[in-house]
């Protein structure tokens, strides 16, 4: 079965890009068919991609930002490799609005990665607004899942943000910690599940509850209260 996971949030900067490499490696890593689709007009993830070595396992990218013209169509998550198994969708900064639908069209799951300050929690408490009353998410059956990025636990900013998706009833899937690990990984082309470095162990152990909720087909969780 085809998994189509979107990274997306409207904010910039909250680490889409960081989500969707370290997925895309990984599921390589784990020997499935990996598509990355980059419709970021920045193109990070296919420089990331053209960083690659070729002694990794593929990953087949398609830079969509430039191919795309006419309004985004879920006929671009089709262009790839009829062997695909896991799509991974990095979406721009920015999407807001009736633009939401377009890309939640694109996809089964979605993950939302969420910086633990007080614009960015703001700012994401808006975007769900438009994943819930636009983008139809609960309708649809589109799963949507947190990840918390560049955390700093136990301070009361990452509390904040932990009240804030309880208030929503949002799953929180797994907290990323804030290391050069992943600038390390991203300079080689590679997911922070390739480095050799044991201190690297820790977040490596990171990504495993996003695997697998990522993976479970009985997996329910779904955005269930309405914000405001």
């Amino acid at each position: 079965m085809v998994r189509k996971i979107l990274v997306l949030n409207s904010k910039g900067g909250c680490g889409k890009t960081t989500i969707a490499t370290n997925l895309a490696s990984r599921y390589a890593r784990d020997g499935f068919a990996t598509a990355l689709l980059d419709y970021d007009p920045q193109a990070s993830s296919m420089r990331w991609l053209s960083q690659r070595s070729n002694n990794l396992p593929d990953i087949f990218g398609v830079e969509a930002c430039r191919r795309a013209t006419g309004g985004i169509t879920t006929s671009w998550a089709l262009r790839v490799p009829p062997e695909t198994q896991r799509i991974i969708i990095d979406a721009p900064a920015g999407v807001s609005g009736h633009h939401v639908l377009d890309y939640v069209g694109l996809a089964d799951t979605i993950v939302i990665p969420v910086l633990p300050s007080p614009i960015d929690i703001h700012s994401a408490t808006r975007f769900i607004e438009d994943l819930l009353l636009i983008g139809k998410v609960r309708q649809l059956g589109v799963r949507v899942g947190v990840v918390a990025n560049r955390v700093k636990k136990h301070t009361m900013v990452y509390q904040s943000l932990e009240r804030f998706l309880n208030s929503l009833k949002l799953p929180l899937i797994t907290e990323l910690r804030d290391t050069q690990h992943y600038i390390r990984a991203a300079g080689q082309g590679i997911g922070v599940c390739d480095l050799w470095d044991h201190r690297a162990k820790v977040d490596q152990d990171d990504w495993e509850p996003l695997l697998n909720w990522l993976e479970s087909d009985v997996a329910s969780t779904r955005i269930v209260k309405q914000v405001g």
